[in-house]
């Protein structure tokens, strides 16, 4: 019975966070597949050590467990001195409007598929440090103290990394349609 009320109270208290996780992973691994895979880790670990998680907000403790599971992940695929090929569901998964609106025309549907490849795209190509700082604050609405718990930093170097990934993806996106203007 007492494995029971400890696998609900998981399933109560860190299963909610499975969406902060997953685009966290997403962003990291730059790869849905690879993405689910650290996910599954990440709560693997997170149930055989819920026992040590203290109370209190459960993100801040699940996405650190996510981030150590991805430099480990990182560590063996370097080692291993291999890249993965694009993931055909890339694709797939920017077709579908975020708000739920059908497009109105092909057209429109064009232009924001390329406006959320572009973005994907820069802020994948971001650094580590940045990236993650960014998908946290921006895509998992963690607060700086709850970044700074995750990442292991100061908050004053999350903030500086914040604002630096901002500036980085905005003169990005200003180069790209310079770009496309001429």
């Amino acid at each position: 019975m007492r494995g029971t009320d400890a696998a609900k109270r998981f399933q109560d208290t860190v299963l909610p966070c499975l969406d902060d996780a997953y685009t966290l992973a997403r962003y990291l691994t730059r790869s849905p597949s690879d993405a689910d895979d650290l996910v599954q880790e990440a709560f693997a670990r997170a149930l055989r050590y819920f026992d040590g998680f203290s109370g209190g907000d459960p993100r801040p403790w699940l996405l650190a467990i996510l981030r150590n599971c991805f430099y480990a992940w990182l560590r063996a695929r370097r080692a291993q001195q291999g890249e993965p090929m694009p993931d055909p569901e890339e694709v797939s998964e920017i077709t579908t409007d975020p708000w739920g609106h059908a497009p109105e025309d092909p057209e429109a549907m064009l232009i924001r598929i390329d406006e959320a490849t572009g973005v994907r795209t820069l802020v994948e190509a971001l650094p580590e440090p940045f990236r993650e700082v960014l998908v946290l604050r921006e895509m998992s609405d963690l607060s700086y103290q709850q970044i700074a718990e995750v990442t292991e930093v100061p908050i004053g170097t999350v903030m500086s990394r914040l604002a630096r990934a901002r500036l980085l993806i905005k003169r990005a996106w200003l180069e790209r349609q310079a770009e496309e203007a001429r």
